[in-house]
């Protein structure tokens, strides 16, 4: 007798710590709509596609002089940067969600052009690299699906897929090259431009809210870069973006 008593204690402990455990997080789950805040931090790069005779050094339209050396190579180096932001999440089936993640994002690119020096350049041994950075301070506007595994205690999973709209808030000063020498051109972003993004995230059950650590890539549909006429955009047929993003949600 006294060991089914004891059996029927340790049993009723543990299934009050179990549905406990199971109201961790505020009772977020049982909300048709929540919001939260986010962090993150995000790595980009261009895919770039060179024209045919990219290589060709570039010759300026009004001196009629060329004013760079051949190209050996044009490549965009990963960059990081960070974002901050909201989430509006509502709740459309026990494992669907729609999400809105608006977000301020600072994250500068890059692109590096190496030149071969010409035999009457001094420096004929060595190859000359110019880094291009394209300022860029984003604010994003995403609207994605949240697709959710069925809750274990204080854990699930979830992946997600949606679209984003960009928009570059770069200041006209930070991009005015009206005045600058050929060499001295600016290369530059669309103002605002659309992407496709997915990724994968775990939501973590707290006593009195939820985090969500997320990885999520974003893939621009179209080429982003201003066709200016100068040293640095002419080479590049396209250029699309790239993000790698780490995100912290907490709902």
């Amino acid at each position: 007798m006294r060991k089914k008593l004891t059996f029927l204690l340790i049993s009723f402990i543990g299934f009050t710590n179990v549905s406990q455990a199971q109201n961790w997080g505020g009772g977020i789950d049982d909300d048709w709509f929540n919001w939260g805040f986010q962090f993150q931090y995000i790595v980009s790069e261009y895919k770039l596609t060179k024209k045919q005779n990219w290589r060709q050094p570039f010759l300026d339209p009004e001196t009629g002089q060329y004013v760079t050396d051949e190209l050996n190579a044009i490549s965009s180096p990963t960059s990081p940067g960070f974002g901050i932001g909201f989430v509006l999440n509502t709740n459309l089936h026990k494992n669907i969600d729609m999400r809105f993640t608006p977000s301020l994002v600072f994250n500068d690119r890059l692109v590096r052009y190496d030149y071969i020096p010409t035999a009457s350049d001094p420096m004929f041994t060595h190859e000359r690299t110019v880094e291009k950075k394209v300022q860029a301070t984003m604010v994003d506007f995403p609207v994605g699906f949240k697709v959710k595994s069925d809750r274990l205690m204080n854990f699930r999973a979830y992946m997600l897929g949606g679209l984003k709209y960009s928009v570059d808030l770069a200041s006209s000063k930070k991009t005015n090259d009206v005045n600058a020498s050929s060499i001295d051109k600016l290369l530059k972003n669309k103002k605002g431009f659309l992407s496709y993004e997915a990724g994968l995230g775990f939501d973590i059950y707290f006593e009195y809210f939820k985090m969500s650590p997320e990885v999520k890539v974003s893939y621009s549909f179209n080429d982003i870069l201003k066709h200016d006429i100068n040293p640095y955009a002419s080479p590049i047929e396209k250029a699309k973006l790239r993000h790698f993003t780490f995100s912290l949600f907490f709902e």
